[in-house]
Formats: structure tokens, C-alpha cells, sequence
């Protein structure tokens, strides 16, 4: 299920209908309130969701569903007008998966969601084990992660980039590679995108966080191989 927050009802209605004969089971709000309400009853597999709302802004109902346990993971992808940089990065700052401006191509969209689902359900079916580096631990089956025994909060795709780096500890992933195996190969977006989700991961990893070494000119890797 795909919940789309947008107030513009010729949008809402014109996403809504292309997601639902793609295969997709989408419903559309256009106030916040009514949004929650749904929330409440049941968590979607996925979010649409605009900046510039009535009663709140987008950027407070992500903070919203961020601070949430039951929607901390949430796949969010932003829609709005606004499509200047430093938009993009308070968006992901906040905790958006993805980011796409008006006007939008509705098969870029499409494309869009389906790689951020096939993400999540990756993760999600991703067999029990426990990652250990220095004082952080992954434990992949509670979809958990500790530092220095604290237990912290990760967005879907800082928790993923987390977990590639502790798998492959030595290896240096370039920015592509990144954005190719974090956010799939049809991803249309800046290699930014992984600089700022880079940012806060280190910074919700504390101390810990100076594990996640820039390696200049080619990208990043946790830890030397030995």
C-alpha cells in the first residue's frame, strides 16, 4: 500500500490513478490529519509526500514519522515543487529516501518507488547475522543497531549504507557505487545524496562515527582490512 500526501487534487488524483494501474494499491489524502488518521490504523509500505501542505509542512510530518517507532523505516520519497539544492538537502536531512521536483514524469516516478520497494524488501529478507565493528553491532534479523551498548536510530537508507560498508570492512565504495546499490541503478540523482546521508549516519554514530573513513577523491569504507 502507498499512502501520497498532496494537497493539489489534479496531482493526487492523476498519481494515484498511474500508480493503481501499474500494479500498485495507492490512496491519496490531501490534509495531514486525515493522513495520521490512516497511519494510525495501518502503516503503508511506502510514502508520497509533499512539502508545501495545509495545517503542516512536509518536512515536519517526516520529522514526524522519523521520531515514530512504527514508521522510523518508513520508505519516504518527497514531492514538491521546490528543487533547489539546498531544499534537497533539508529534505534529506530530514530523513526522505528520495527526492523527485515537479513536474514529474510519471514513469520516473513509477521507477522511483519500485527501486526504493525492491530496496526495502531486500533488506527486509535479509537472513539473521550480527555485525560487529569496534563498539557498533547490527543485528540484521531485529533490524537493530547499538553503539557502545545505546541503541540507536537509523533511517532505512543510513541503517542500509551501514550495513554494506560492515560487510565488505576494508572496501572502498565509490559515491556510483553507492547510490547504484543503496538506491538501485535507475536512481535519477546526485552523488550529494549520499554525501548527506554519509553526514548523519556518522553523526548518529557518535565517536564511533570517525569509523566511517572519506577516502578523498573515491568515496567511503569502515574500518582497514586486516
Amino acid at each position: 500500500m502507498i499512502y501520497m500526501l498532496e494537497d493539489d487534487g489534479g496531482i493526487r488524483d492523476f498519481v494515484l490513478y498511474a500508480l493503481n494501474n501499474s500494479g500498485f494499491e495507492a490512496v491519496g489524502f490531501e490534509l495531514p490529519s486525515e493522513f495520521f488518521d490512516a497511519v494510525s490504523l495501518a502503516v503503508p509500505d511506502l510514502v508520497l509526500l509533499d512539502i508545501m501542505l495545509p495545517e503542516e509542512d512536509g518536512i515536519s510530518i517526516l520529522k514526524k514519522l522519523r521520531s515514530d517507532k512504527r514508521t522510523v523505516n518508513l520508505p519516504v520519497i518527497l514531492l514538491t515543487a521546490k528543487g533547489t539544492e539546498f531544499d534537497k538537502v533539508l529534505g534529506l536531512d530530514s530523513g526522505a529516501d528520495d527526492y523527485i521536483s515537479k513536474p514529474f514524469g510519471t514513469m520516473e516516478l513509477i521507477s522511483r518507488i519500485r527501486a526504493l520497494l525492491r530496496r526495502t524488501s531486500r533488506t527486509n529478507s535479509d537472513s539473521s547475522k550480527l555485525l560487529c565493528i569496534g563498539e557498533i553491532n547490527v543485528n540484521e534479523d531485529m533490524h537493530e543497531v547499538t553503539v557502545s551498548g545505546r541503541k540507536i536510530t537509523l533511517t532505512l537508507k543510513e541503517y542500509d549504507i551501514l550495513c554494506l560498508l560492515m560487510k565488505n570492512k576494508g572496501r572502498v565504495f565509490t559515491r556510483d557505487e553507492l547510490l547504484n546499490k543503496i538506491w538501485g541503478y535507475d536512481f535519477v540523482g546526485e552523488s550529494r545524496t549520499v554525501d548527506v546521508h554519509i553526514r548523519n549516519l556518522r553523526l548518529k554514530l557518535g565517536e564511533c562515527g570517525e569509523l566511517i573513513e572519506t577516502i578523498r577523491g573515491v568515496g567511503y569504507r569502515i574500518g582497514k582490512s586486516v
